[in-house]
């Protein structure tokens, strides 16, 4: 069966359950942007209320705290409606995606955009592909990014990747990404930590 699974209700990371760090980062305020990940009502529908809550109450209060010291704020959305040719591979695994309405594309009204925000579309797992994030952060004089959104093993992790590959630190906001499982979940925070950045809680970032 493709396309999203129905996912079961979990707890989000708490700073007893986060894996050891390699890496001897920090977040700065005056080095970071932060990357909002899909953060689509169409992608937020399936989780369950409690889990769906308090991703976006994490995440909001990220971008808050963001914006307020200067952080340059980055979303990351698909279009929606895109034909099997933009869709590729993706529907193989995914089916054909989410619609061009706003009950689909819209960012959820907690996380809304704001004038000046970086708004980048989404046509593949990673944020950078086909981009100009990477662009807008050199020009920008940044060389860290704060992640935040859904889902974790997948889009979120493809983004931490390809930051890293380009030489950016990448910080990881545990609870305030979600996943398909917490085991998924647990999954890719250790895998970041041990391979590609730093794990850290969200009221840990630029504190």
């Amino acid at each position: 069966m493709v396309g999203i699974p129905a996912i079961a209700p979990y707890d989000l990371p708490t700073q007893d359950s986060l894996p050891a760090n390699l890496a001897d980062w920090t977040p700065a305020a005056d080095r970071a942007a932060l990357v909002v990940h899909d953060m689509q009502r169409f992608f937020l529908r399936p989780l369950s209320d409690p889990l769906r809550a308090g991703l976006v109450h994490h995440a909001a209060q990220l971008r808050k705290r963001a914006a307020s010291l200067g952080v340059p704020v980055a979303y990351s959305a698909q279009p929606g409606g895109m034909t099997s040719e933009e869709r590729g591979l993706l529907a193989d695994f995914w089916g054909p995606g989410m619609r061009t309405s706003p009950e689909d594309r819209e960012v959820v009204d907690e996380l809304a955009p704001a004038d000046g925000d970086w708004l980048l579309t989404k046509r593949r797992y990673s944020a950078f592909y086909r981009s100009d994030l990477l662009q807008r952060l050199r020009d920008a004089g940044r060389d860290q990014i704060v992640l935040c959104g859904v889902y974790a093993h997948i889009g979120v992790l493809a983004t931490a990747i390809d930051a890293f590959s380009h030489d950016i630190q990448v910080f990881l906001a545990a609870d305030a990404v979600a996943d398909f499982s917490a085991r998924q979940h647990r999954w890719t925070l250790e895998y970041v930590a041990q391979r590609c950045g730093v794990v850290v809680l969200s009221d840990q970032v630029f504190a």
